[in-house]
């Protein structure tokens, strides 16, 4: 019979239909967790921007610079201007201006000022992947629109965010790297400790 495939199609649409309007979704956040989840049947839809789906832990947009709040909240920046995202990055939107001592004019491991162009980044990740001392983390924040084409070009000022936020953000990861920051500390403490013996 010729149209099968349509009607099979048909077939498949109405029962979606039918399952909407059987489910009676929550409205707010928690009707959103309930529509985001593997067993719900039907259609639906995100009234974005007023809702919005939950974002992956593993989610990444733009890169951000994560600094250590110190005792009486100075910002301990982790990077150290070494310039391996720099040279990773495919799209070659990384910037970074060293730090130079006033006296010597030697480098100071630290940025003077780090710029990314959010145009030109794709987001891959590899900045951060490459890090070595994780000073590179990929962010969940995805609504970037500007009106200007400068107002994409974030400084170290904008990019800079405590390690409290990336706790939060990727709980798991941020947990699974401490556990392992706090391993490689302790076995560093015992060879110091063989040593002095």
């Amino acid at each position: 019979m010729y149209g099968r495939g349509i009607w099979e199609g048909l077939k498949v649409t109405l029962q979606h239909l039918v399952d909407t309007y059987r489910n009676k979704f929550e409205e707010g956040a928690a009707g959103v967790n309930t529509r985001s989840s593997h067993e719900v049947e039907g259609i639906f839809t995100v009234q974005y921007p007023e809702e919005q789906l939950n974002t992956p832990e593993e989610f990444r947009f733009l890169p951000f610079l994560l600094y250590e709040e110190g005792e009486n909240g100075e910002q301990n920046d982790r990077c150290t201007s070494c310039g391996i995202c720099a040279k990773v990055c495919p799209p070659q939107c990384i910037w970074i201006v060293r730090t130079n001592d006033p006296e010597t004019g030697r480098p100071v491991p630290q940025p003077e000022n780090f710029f990314i162009d959010t145009d030109i980044c794709m987001n891959c990740g590899l900045c951060a992947e490459f890090c070595p001392f994780d000073a590179i983390k990929m962010d969940h924040e995805f609504e970037l629109a500007t009106y200007g084409r400068k107002d994409n070009i974030y400084d170290k000022a904008k990019l800079s965010k405590p390690v409290s936020y990336y706790a939060s953000i990727r709980p798991a990861n941020y947990a699974r790297e401490e556990a392992i920051r706090a391993e490689e500390e302790a076995k560093k403490a015992a060879r110091a400790a063989k040593k002095n013996r």
